[in-house]
Order: structure tokens, then C-alpha cells, then sequence
């Protein structure tokens, strides 16, 4: 089960974020116990230079030592692409990656992407030689529009950022996964159950990618092993084939070859 993001392969399918846990030792043994290799984290909330996020720094460190992962810095919270690449520079500067989780919330409502900023954002960011995982709608044309400008990973989400409804569209998103076969697609936000993760991967999307599900679980430890066997059941219910769905009822057990007593209609 592995997981190549720009040529990086992975062990895990699983993308965890570090915000909203009770506490750094508990976000420390649910991000491990989740088997992920890659933390979110935003340099609003953890600017390694202040001294007040040193603790959650610390145990950030120590994760992606442990489990020789890598730092997924996001632009969460920019409204524009000046500063959503702003943010961007910074932190591939204090963070040391090309890696960036773009982010370009375009309402305050649902924080939904403004898909206009996020296009301007991404070809800037491409251009400048970073490796741009964009958050968008599962809305196909943008969804190509992403992969035309050159952005091999595509984050489409499943609902709204921290509301846990899961899947709202689950066409909008099969859509997706068929007319772009060959983008490394991660479903982002919004995911609540494990059975949400589950559908997703027996969709055949490549990873998920959550934080408010695990962090505000009543045992987020347990929740992330829990999202840790979801991904690997989906995974392989996708590659094992779903049977086709039929219209008619049909029997398990096969009339032909069995006795007459046995048959429909012998009493």
C-alpha cells in the first residue's frame, strides 16, 4: 500500500493533519499511530521562530523522524493568490520543502476555494519551481484546469472544511477520478467516518487526506488506527473489482443440479 506524490513514494495513503488535538503528546500518538509519513501544518499556527509553538514544533520533529516522513506546509487561511504565495515562500524557506498545500479560501461561510485565485496562485507557484498540492471543489473543469497547468497531485473535497459530512457528491467525484486516470488524487476535507475514507479508495482515489476527524474524535489515537484500516479495506476492495450492481433480485444459491424436492414449486 504506498502512496507517490511527485515522485516521493510513500508508505501510507493517509495524509494527517497537526491542528486541533487536546494536546502535543496526543497529536503525537494519533499521527503515529495512523502510519502516516506526511504532516500538515500551517506556518500561521507553527512558525518554528516563535518560541509559543515550540512544544508542538518539537513534537512535529520528532514524528517525521520517527517515521521518516514529510512536513505538507498549507496556506490555510489566505483569501488571495499574493498572499497565498507569500505564505508559500515563507514556508518553503523555514519549513525546507517544495511542497505546498495550496489553499485560497475565496468564502468565510464554508470556506470554499476561490477558483479563479487558485489557478493565479498555482501556475505562480509551479513556475517558481514548487511542488503545488491544490484544495479545490470536486468540480471537474477545475479539476483539469489544475492538471493542465501541470499540478500532478489534485485535493477535490469530499464537504466543506471541519463539518465531517463526508461525501457530499460521490458522482462529482467518480467523475473526477474517471476523466483524469493518470492525477494522483487525494480527497481533502470534510471526511468524518472511516467509512467516508473507505468509499473514497473503493472510488479508487490514491489517498485522504483529514485532521478534524481524527484530532476531535473521543479518542483520536484509536480514530487514527481506525482511519488507517479504512484506506487499506478501500484500497483493496477497489483492486479486488466490486461486483456490478443488478436491477433484479437474484438467489445465491443456484436452483440447477439440486434435487426436485429442493426446486421452486416441488411441494
Amino acid at each position: 500500500m504506498s502512496l507517490t506524490i511527485y515522485g516521493q513514494q510513500l508508505n501510507s495513503r493517509l495524509l494527517i493533519g497537526s491542528a486541533l488535538y487536546p494536546s502535543p503528546e496526543i497529536m503525537k500518538q494519533a499521527i503515529l499511530a495512523s502510519g502516516s509519513q506526511v504532516v500538515t501544518l500551517s506556518l500561521k499556527r507553527q512558525n518554528p521562530s516563535e518560541l509559543s509553538g515550540a512544544k508542538n514544533w518539537q513534537y512535529i520533529q520528532d514524528i517525521v523522524k520517527q517515521t521518516n516522513g514529510f512536513l505538507l506546509p498549507n496556506t490555510a487561511g489566505c483569501k488571495t493568490t499574493k498572499e497565498a504565495v507569500t505564505l508559500a515562500k515563507m514556508s518553503r524557506e523555514l519549513f525546507n520543502t517544495d511542497w505546498i498545500k495550496l489553499e485560497v479560501i475565496g468564502d468565510d461561510y464554508n470556506l470554499q476555494p476561490d477558483p479563479l485565485e487558485l489557478l493565479s496562485a498555482t501556475e505562480q507557484l509551479l513556475a517558481d519551481g514548487f511542488k503545488v498540492l491544490p484544495y479545490c471543489t470536486d468540480d471537474l473543469v477545475l479539476c483539469q484546469r489544475l492538471y493542465d497547468l501541470g499540478c500532478q497531485v489534485i485535493m477535490p473535497w469530499a464537504s466543506p472544511i471541519g463539518t465531517g459530512k463526508g461525501l457530499m457528491n460521490p458522482y462529482n467525484l467518480e467523475t473526477i477520478r474517471l476523466r483524469l486516470p493518470d492525477a494522483t488524487l487525494i480527497l481533502d476535507a470534510g471526511i468524518g467516518k472511516p467509512s467516508d475514507a473507505c468509499i473514497a479508495m473503493e472510488m479508487g482515489y490514491d489517498g485522504v487526506l483529514l485532521n478534524s476527524a481524527v484530532a476531535l474524535a473521543d479518542n483520536p489515537v484509536l480514530m487514527a488506527k481506525a482511519f488507517a484500516n479504512a484506506l487499506i479495506s478501500g484500497e483493496q476492495g477497489y483492486l479486488a473489482g466490486v461486483m456490478a450492481e443488478r436491477q433484479t433480485a437474484h438467489p445465491s444459491t443456484p436452483t440447477l443440479d439440486q434435487p426436485f424436492w429442493h426446486q421452486p414449486g416441488s411441494n
